[in-house]
């Protein structure tokens, strides 16, 4: 049972991460200029939600330096503290390895940690999943772009702001060239601005921009519907909806095509200055090639020293390209400008649609947290894993085929404060779906060089993990080439408390039922894709039958049916998936839990005979050994430790997930056995004795 650095060093890359992400978004919406009220309002309300997440988050990671320079564990007292709230509570690696004298040894591992939750916000007003069902009818409001079209708005806007000076910038060297009788000056420059027109027209063409715009329409229709006058649009002079408003009636037909005539404008403009200057080059070498008139012919010398001055001096060049040229900077103005409006539009509703989405900063903060938890948790998890199937090439090869599978197992009860905790760690583990992993080789062997590294930005995070060169050297080349590697989280709950007692007969089971079921149908595909893509994987014929199991007791409803952790935990360890098991604080129910798989792993694998199991099992969770005493058997969560002393690590285990120090984390069973009620029969029994003597 070792403790892990990752405790805190994921917790502070996040923290920064987001920082920065924040940081980054005011910028964005403060660079996209002057917008209407409505507009610039929402503009003013995604920045105050970005300078005070940013604020926080800022404090926060300022204390977290300071308290990670001592500790690297976040014990279950702690977690209610505000600074902690990054932290996982009692994150520890579990490691049982089972030898024999004529076989290697097999280990088995589970996290165990606290379950990943906000207890510094508590659950007055419920959990995420509850606080952010709240704000739902607000976001269906919204217009809802991603991260990928907004960096792609993004895109075009610097670029509308590189070429269009470009543009108009030849264009007046067109027209001042045009004053030089130097035609090979003139074609030169003329082909430069057909290509940086062609540039220009080419960038137009973005599907993102005509949907933006129409959009834009629709919202400003539907404003002036409700209110007459125009308050929601970017600019009030690109919306038709204000068209004709003076006669009581609103143009609510859109052509969809109009976007694409703006930009064709663009190129007929200056196809129209190219043949202005070929039909005028004709026209010049023609004069030049004509016969020269006789000398008694004066008016015939007259007219075409006329004709001659009209048609090919420089200012009638000038005279002949500058409306074209007027023409086409309009036409590339007015396509600028439709293309910000649009791509602003975009920018700015995808920062407000994550603000939305997100909820209130509070809400967002609490969201963070309990990702930050579950993040720590499942990258300690994936660390070990990857470990220990470093020369099982099946195990390599699923992971950059399927990915890898983190069943997460819950013991919480659907009563009280827990039924929060539960809807917060429903979230954090549906927020893990985003996050990939990723291998690449460390620089040294020390253990600071081989700690995981968080990148990217809030929904698209990627997990480096680097290995020793040489153990990198011998990955398969998929993964040398840094192929993402998807995790796919599932949530198995079933509370064994005396508080789901009451809300099996009282309350409501429901959101336990509903994550059961919802993980089950994951579950399920992700073996099913694991079978189509590794059918000689070992043991995989034989998922079916477990999968139909687990499908059975989820549907049987029976109180407290453990038997869906035991299956799920089965299906999870046939398919080299990753174990975490928690409870309110990684404790009492947790090292119950975990003890008992350990035994159940022996007795099913290991020849451990059923008269000897419960003795095992009791064994395990004693509390009066001292940790010497512990050398040869088993620790409280059970961890056997033969043949390590105390702060040794096996070979196995990277460094950067070994134990600072041994600890004693031993919780006597006895104090299951005090609980509120006999404390209140008690007092109960204690009074009416006292009444009973003094009457």
């Amino acid at each position: 049972m070792s403790e892990t650095p990752l405790s805190f060093s994921l917790p502070k890359q996040l923290l920064s991460l987001l920082t920065q992400e924040h940081t980054n978004r005011i910028q964005e919406v403060k660079e996209l200029g002057d917008l209407s009220p409505h507009w610039d309002g929402l503009r003013h309300d995604v920045v105050s939600h970005c300078n005070h997440v940013t604020g926080c988050y800022q404090e926060l990671l300022a204390e977290l330096e300071k308290v990670s320079a001592s500790s690297c564990f976040k014990s279950s007292t702690s977690k209610s503290d505000r600074h902690l709230q990054f932290v996982p509570t009692n994150l520890h690696t579990q490691r049982m390895e089972v030898t024999s004298p004529d076989s290697t040894g097999v280990w088995y591992d589970v996290i165990t940690f606290g379950a990943p939750a906000d207890h510094h916000q508590a659950f007055k007003h419920g959990g995420l999943k509850k606080l952010l069902r709240k704000h739902t009818n607000l976001r269906e409001r919204c217009v809802s772009y991603s991260q990928e079209e907004s960096s792609r708005a993004k895109e075009l806007l610097t670029r509308m702001a590189q070429l269009q000076p470009l543009v108009f910038g030849l264009a007046e060297e067109l027209l001042s060239v045009a004053q030089e009788l130097n035609a090979a000056r003139l074609r030169q420059v003329l082909g430069s601005l057909t290509e940086q027109t062609e540039q220009f027209v080419h960038a137009l063409k973005e599907e993102l921009v005509k949907c933006a715009l129409l959009e834009i329409h629709n919202q400003c229709i539907a404003n002036a519907n409700s209110s007459h006058v125009h308050s929601n649009g970017l600019l009030c002079e690109n919306c038709p909806a204000d068209q004709e408003q003076d006669g009581g009636r609103h143009d609510t037909e859109y052509d969809d095509e109009e976007w694409d005539r703006v930009w064709v404008n663009v190129g007929k403009s200056i196809n129209c200055i190219v043949a202005m200057v070929d039909r005028l080059q004709q026209q010049e070498e023609q004069t030049v090639m004509s016969p020269e008139p006789q000398e008694g012919d004066t008016n015939s010398q007259n007219t075409a020293s006329r004709s001659s001055c009209s048609s090919f001096s420089g200012c009638t060049w000038q005279e002949h390209l500058l409306p074209l040229v007027v023409t086409l900077r309009d036409c590339v103005r007015e396509a600028v400008g439709k293309a910000q409006v649009a791509m602003t539009f975009v920018v700015l509703q995808e920062a407000v649609d994550v603000t939305v989405a997100q909820g209130p900063a509070h809400i967002a903060q609490r969201r963070h947290a309990v990702f930050s938890q579950a993040l720590s948790a499942v990258v300690c998890g994936v660390m070990l894993k990857l470990y220990r199937g470093l020369e099982d090439p099946d195990f390599l090869r699923q992971l950059h085929t399927v990915g890898v599978l983190a069943q997460f197992e819950s013991l919480l009860s659907t009563h009280g404060d827990e039924i929060g905790m539960l809807e917060d760690m429903e979230v954090g583990v549906a927020d893990l779906k985003r996050v990939v992993f990723t291998i690449t080789e460390a620089k040294t062997e020390q253990p600071d060089d081989l700690l995981p590294t968080l990148n990217g930005t809030w929904g698209s995070f990627i997990v480096e993990v680097p290995l020793p060169p040489e153990t990198f050297s011998s990955l398969p080349q998929e993964l040398k080439d840094g192929l993402l590697i998807r995790v796919d989280p599932v949530l198995f709950n079933i509370g064994i408390n005396q508080h789901q007692s009451y809300a099996e007969r009282f309350g409501d089971c429901s959101l336990q039922e509903r994550i059961n079921q919802q993980s089950c149908e994951r579950l399920k595909a992700y073996c099913n894709t694991l079978r189509d893509r590794l059918p000689d994987m070992a043991g995989i014929q034989s998922l079916a039958d477990l999968l139909s199991s687990l499908e059975r007791s989820i549907e049987a409803k029976k109180r407290k049916n453990v038997e869906v952790l035991w299956i799920a935990a089965k299906v999870c360890r046939k398919v080299n998936g990753v174990r975490l098991t928690s409870c309110k604080s990684a404790k009492d129910r947790t090292a119950m839990s975990v003890t008992l798989e350990q035994c159940a792993l022996l007795r099913e694998r290991h020849t451990l005979s059923q008269q000897h199991f419960s003795t095992a099992l009791d064994w395990m969770r004693r509390s009066h050994l001292s940790w010497g005493q512990m050398l040869g058997c088993y620790t409280q969560s059970g961890f056997p430790v033969s043949g390590l002393d105390p702060g040794e690590t096996p070979s196995e285990l990277p460094q950067c997930l070994a134990p600072k120090a041994p600890r004693r984390h031993l919780y006597p069973v006895a104090f299951l056995l005090v609980t509120s009620h006999l404390l209140v029969l008690w007092l109960i029994l204690s009074l009416v004795i006292l009444l009973a003597k003094y009457q």
